[in-house]
């Protein structure tokens, strides 16, 4: 419908105000006015819309070549599978609510971090993800991965290896049954939310001193406090025993000490014998995801590579 036909239309409503109001009217126009201009503008839209599936495309590629890498690494290296949780975990856990400052920030890559009394032993675990860094820069379209990301996407990888070993052992071995168990029972599913919180920026500077402290050191009060002060309680501490040390049953054996945390400690262990695991995976995810998100702004156009721009000028409105 063109503009003249769209006031002539309104000019013969105006002659009959006995059926429609003048503000009713009003309301017409304004509705047509505007269907003629997103008719009119369709192109634009579907230029928009076709660029933003573009970047989520370029991102989805880009992340599961990035898993790709991790994955081969960490296969190959099993033993730094506590040490890689716990790196991911303590550069989380540098996050302080009230300067919402810290976080996972890849802070902990500064010497002066990596080198602290909490993050003894971390080290191989940090050499081991820069040197995957390197392979997953190298065929990066989209600028280098940030140190943020390459450490919580490791730990992802970490726990999807564990998950799997676990199942591969509940099948006595068998690789091929183990795969089949962990596609049709595991939590893959629930990875959504942590997959889309991606594009979280470095630190340029270490994090301050004294925000986080040896977990394996620590009474089981002090890690309560600590989860306590990001907005978690004893059922996220009991489900991240695997990232507290690199002796997920002697932390266990604490934490069970405790009678507030000593239910989910039980009620994941109990998990963890099924062939689902799903109570333990499912929660074990779900607090990663928030941890791994603590202070960050999300780029969500991160590592996306330019497209062909729109040239305003050409487009009739």
């Amino acid at each position: 419908m063109g503009t003249c036909t769209i006031r002539s239309k309104i000019e013969a409503d105006i002659t009959n105000e006995d059926r429609l109001g003048r503000r009713d009217i009003l309301k017409c126009f304004g509705a047509a006015i505007g269907m003629e201009i997103i008719a009119s503008s369709g192109p634009f839209i579907e230029v928009v819309n076709a660029a933003d599936l573009i970047q989520r495309r370029q991102r989805s590629e880009f992340q599961s070549s990035i898993k790709g890498t991790l994955y081969t690494a960490i296969k190959g290296n099993p033993d730094l599978i506590p040490f890689i949780l716990t790196l991911s975990l303590n550069d989380a856990m540098t996050y302080d609510k009230a300067t919402k400052s810290g976080g996972p920030n890849g802070s902990i890559r500064f010497s002066s971090e990596i080198s602290r009394p909490e993050n003894k032993g971390l080290s191989a675990a940090l050499n081991l993800l820069e040197e995957a860094k390197k392979e997953i820069d190298s065929y990066s379209k989209g600028g280098p991965i940030s140190y943020a990301d390459l450490i919580q996407f490791s730990a992802q990888s970490a726990l999807k290896a564990t998950f799997l070993a676990s199942a591969i052992r509940k099948c006595g071995g068998n690789e091929e049954k183990g795969n089949l168990v962990y596609t049709a029972y595991g939590s893959n599913g629930q990875w959504g939310l942590f997959d889309r919180e991606f594009g979280r920026s470095d630190a340029q500077e270490p994090d301050p001193e004294g925000r986080v402290f040896q977990w394996e050191k620590a009474s089981v009060q002090e890690m309560k406090d600590k989860f306590s002060a990001i907005g978690l309680g004893p059922r996220q501490l009991a489900v991240m025993s695997a990232f507290l040390g690199p002796d997920q049953a002697a932390t266990e054996t604490l934490l069970a000490a405790d009678p507030q945390v000593a239910p989910w400690v039980e009620k994941y262990q109990r998990s963890r014998e099924t062939i689902s695991e799903t109570d333990y995976e499912v929660d074990l995810i779900t607090t990663l995801t928030k941890i791994s998100s603590l202070g960050q702004n999300i780029n969500y156009e991160a590592y996306t590579y330019p497209v062909q721009k729109v040239d305003f000028s050409k487009l009739k409105l």
